[in-house]
């Protein structure tokens, strides 16, 4: 399976939350963050921090892609 977190940039923007904004009040470090925008995986801790920041559950930051389906790879400028 792969991750997708279009959701959550989707999210970030209706909520006109900054990626640099989401970052500081997380506090994710700049690896981890590029994780995030690159589909990989991270920690559950990471997701929690960013669940408790917007105020939502996983389910409405990332999906789950099975290996056969071709990702698109969107990144944070795709949505702001």
């Amino acid at each position: 399976m792969k991750v997708s977190y279009r959701k959550l940039w989707v999210l970030c923007a209706e909520r006109d939350l900054t990626p640099a904004e989401l970052r500081r009040q997380a506090g994710l470090a700049p690896a981890t963050f590029t994780k995030l925008r690159k589909n990989q995986e991270v920690n559950l801790s990471v997701l929690l921090r960013v669940a408790e920041i917007l105020h939502c559950n996983a389910g409405e930051m990332m999906d789950f892609i099975p290996e056969e389906l071709p990702l698109r790879e969107i990144t944070v400028n795709d949505v702001w």
